[in-house]
Order: C-alpha cells, then sequence, then structure tokens
C-alpha cells in the first residue's frame, strides 16, 4: 500500500527546482521506482494504519465527540454484491476494518445490517491494547444496534457472549416485550427518541453520555444516511473496490435527500492494487 495523499516529503522526490521527479517532461520516477515520485508500495503494520486512521485529539480546541463511517462501494456505486459487502471487500480493507474497530469506543449499525452480516461482538485484539489503554478505553469497543422494533435474535452471540455488554438503541415508544427480552438477555437498551425510531442526534449524545466519544458506524445504508442528513457524521471512511457490480445494490446511504449536499474534504488518500482507501471530513468539523 501506499500513500497518495496529502503529499509530504515521504510520498514525493522533488528536483532542486522543487519540481517532483517524475513529473510531465522530467522523466524517470521517484523512490521505488514509481513515476511522479509516489511513496514506496509496501505492505502497512498494524501501526502505521493505526496511526494514519488516528481520532482527532480531543480537549482545548479539539473535538469532544466524533463520528465517523467506514464504508466500501464499488466503482458503479454499489455498496453490496448479493446483500453482503464481503464480495467487494479485499484482505487490506479488511485490516483497515479491524483498524477502525480497535480505535473506536463503540460500533454503531442498523439492525438490518446486523441480521444480513451476521454480526458478532468486537473482540480484544492484543494488537490495541496499549493504544486502548493510553487512551482510557476498555479492551474492545462495545456494538450498538439501532434499532426501531427490536425485532433481532437475542440468542447470538452478539448478545450472549460480547466483551462489553452490547447496547441497543431504540425509542420511547419501543414494544416493552422486546425491550424486556433484549434486557434479559444482558443487553442495555438506550433511549434515543421520544416515538419508537431513534433520533440520530439523541442517539449521538446517548452515547457520549455513556462515556463513548470515539464513535464509528458502519452502516446500513439507511443508517448512514440519516445520520448524514441529521448533520452529526464528522467523517467517511470510504474503499472504492475497482469493481462493477451493475444490478440494484444500495449505496452506501440512502433515505431522503437533503436541502443542500454535504460538503467534506478530502484528508487521506492510500492505494493498494487499484483499491483506495480514502478518508473525508466535515469541512466544518473539529
Amino acid at each position: 500500500m501506499r500513500r497518495l495523499f496529502p503529499v509530504t516529503d515521504q510520498t514525493v522526490t522533488t528536483d532542486s527546482g522543487g519540481r517532483p521527479l517524475g513529473a510531465p517532461g522530467e522523466g524517470g520516477g521517484g523512490r521505488g521506482g514509481e513515476r511522479g515520485g509516489a511513496a514506496e508500495d509496501h505492505e502497512w503494520s498494524l501501526d502505521e494504519l493505526a496511526d494514519a486512521y488516528a481520532y482527532p485529539a480531543t480537549g482545548p480546541g479539539g473535538p469532544g465527540l466524533w463520528l465517523r463511517a467506514n464504508m466500501v462501494s464499488t466503482l458503479d456505486g454499489a455498496a453490496q454484491h448479493d446483500g453482503r459487502s464481503q464480495p467487494i471487500s479485499t484482505a487490506t480493507d479488511m485490516r483497515i476494518f479491524g483498524t477502525l474497530r480497535g480505535l473506536a469506543d463503540v460500533v454503531v449499525v442498523g439492525a438490518e445490517t446486523v441480521r444480513l452480516e451476521g454480526y458478532r461482538p468486537a473482540r480484544a485484539r492484543a494488537e490495541f491494547a496499549a493504544r486502548r489503554e493510553a487512551a482510557g478505553q476498555g479492551p474492545a469497543p462495545a456494538v450498538a444496534v439501532v434499532t426501531a422494533s427490536l425485532d433481532l435474535d437475542f440468542s447470538l452471540p452478539l448478545f450472549t457472549s460480547p466483551l462489553v455488554p452490547t447496547l441497543i438503541l431504540t425509542g420511547a415508544a419501543a414494544p416493552s416485550d422486546r425491550v424486556v427480552a433484549a434486557e434479559k438477555a444482558g443487553a442495555r437498551v438506550v433511549i434515543a427518541g421520544d416515538g419508537t425510531g431513534v433520533e440520530p442526534d439523541r442517539a449521538v449524545r446517548a452515547l457520549a453520555e455513556l462515556g463513548h466519544t470515539r464513535l464509528l458506524t458502519e452502516g446500513g445504508p439507511r443508517l448512514l444516511g440519516q445520520f448524514v442528513a441529521a448533520g452529526v457524521l464528522d467523517e467517511l471512511c470510504l474503499t472504492v473496490s475497482p469493481m462493477l457490480a451493475v444490478g440494484d445494490a444500495q449505496r452506501i446511504a440512502g433515505g431522503p435527500s437533503v436541502a443542500v449536499p454535504r460538503r467534506f474534504a478530502l484528508v487521506s488518500l492510500l492505494e493498494e492494487e487499484g483499491f483506495l482507501f480514502s478518508r473525508y471530513q466535515r469541512r466544518d468539523a473539529g
């Protein structure tokens, strides 16, 4: 994998005049023999990935709460193939997936995605233990499931054997029998809406009140669309897969359109074998 953006002294070699070696008309290449001076292609360690995807520093002048999303899309905009994201992913994409989880306080996910993807509880990983301890985090992120109906199988490992109790984000008018079933299974039910559904801004605030300020959502598309529409998404980590899926698969975000498209700025771009691993942040975030 190699870094394409931001351009630094590690991504570009310049001549005495400050022009990138290998620029048009110059001939030659940069480090590693790559044209344009692109950074050397190598397998990144988990530490390098964790540094590249670190949450913004909290405290004076920094954000106290940060919601990032992690999604994958094909060239023609499909977020899934045959209902799952795995066929359009790659091993490096999954390493980044694991890294983002290793940095988060909580993983927020929609109930339909839990059902389709066969969600399991997040596990503790030795590679991130020191970072998590230094950040005051537990051994693994909690999983928070957003659901209005609580139509979930509470006998699954996500509820019966998580390292950290699974959270259920729902509305005040959720079916009482399902709330009882969730709590009996060991889940913690968190009310984040006055009706049956969840209000995105209240969900984010409710998680922060529980001490979860480094938030990661893995979708699905409807949930991501709700976060975007509510203006609470700070960052999108998007893998662009060099595949064409055609069909009628969902986009990474769905739901009603916003009055004005949300503007995000590119802050990082990595590449490996045609896969692009990008980070975009809301222009007014931070």
